[in-house]
């Protein structure tokens, strides 16, 4: 397996990855809006504000995930993961966390400080991941379901409060996401 950062020419493939995986877990509908939140990420993000990074194997690409800037006015370097797939014949095998970790690796040697995600706390605990409120870190837009927020230091050990509210990228500025 080959782990790297996406080029261009994988946007139409990436998509597909992730309309499949969205689709399969949580309908049809779901994958619609997800393809399309990828592809808005990878055709309108700035280069300096989005990390996406791919897993190959036979150069298929077989999960993907996405790292967006979160802006802060204090100027932490902060990123979200969001979102994460998996084909699922590949799911259960390690791939997403070692997909996900040499993300942070790649990060943290950008200057990166900070990452947070929304989802679930089972499989991101695999990672680092841990539970936070928004006393930690606010979201930028109302988290329907406020467990699944959480976030760690690619720095230190324990993640330090941010007093200040972030802005997400625009493609992420959808409340109906969150």
């Amino acid at each position: 397996m080959k782990l790297s950062e996406y080029n261009l020419d994988d946007i139409e493939e990436i998509n597909k990855l992730f309309i499949k995986t969205f689709s399969d877990s949580e309908g049809k509908e779901e994958g619609a809006i997800i393809g399309k939140l990828t592809n808005d990420l990878m055709t309108n993000t700035g280069s300096n504000d989005l990390y996406c990074f791919v897993a190959t194997e036979r150069d298929k690409i077989i999960a993907g995930v996405f790292f967006s800037r979160l802006t802060f006015e204090s100027k932490i370097e902060a990123f979200m993961l969001s979102p994460m797939a998996t084909l699922p014949e590949y799911q259960g095998k390690g791939v997403g966390q070692e997909l996900i970790n040499f993300g942070h690796n790649t990060l943290k040697e950008n200057g990166v400080h900070v990452v947070v995600t929304y989802g679930d706390i089972n499989f991101y605990s695999k990672v680092g991941y841990k539970q936070i409120t928004e006393d930690v870190i606010k979201a930028p837009l109302a988290l329907s379901v406020p467990e699944g927020w959480l976030g760690q230091s690619l720095i230190n050990d324990k993640l330090e409060a941010i007093d200040d509210k972030p802005s997400c990228v625009k493609e992420f500025n959808i409340p109906e996401l969150w």
